[in-house]
């Protein structure tokens, strides 16, 4: 495997870490449909939470937060609504949609999280 899809990867892993011990149920990772991919889908109480992970080795260009523009947000839209078309149980279910940002060294940064992003 590619070296930025290990770190892509572990920086998912560490997302995913982070949030359950903040308190949110894990139901899936990189799901994968035709209008692209969701990171991770998380559940905090009622809510569906719809996670973007980023992870950059530094903000020299904008960071991890500054790669989510217009058009990435309406992919992640587009998935999770073919997510919830695809899990009827969850598709009544308020939703939001989370940012977990990571810059540095994947090893020692903390992830910053960003609750209803967009």
């Amino acid at each position: 495997m590619a070296f930025h899809l290990k770190r892509g990867q572990r920086a998912e892993r560490k997302a995913r870490d982070f949030l359950i011990r903040n308190g949110l149920r894990h139901i899936e990772s990189n799901y994968r449909c035709p209008c692209g991919e969701l990171d991770l889908v998380m559940e905090d109480g009622e809510h569906v939470v719809f996670v973007e992970v980023r992870f950059r080795n530094s903000d020299r260009f904008g960071g991890a937060l500054a790669s989510i523009n217009a058009q990435k947000q309406k992919k992640l839209r587009d998935s999770a609504e073919h997510y919830r078309q695809r899990h009827k149980p969850l598709s009544n279910r308020p939703c939001r949609f989370d940012v977990i940002s990571l810059t540095g060294d994947i090893n020692s940064v903390d992830p910053e999280w960003i609750k209803d992003a967009f």
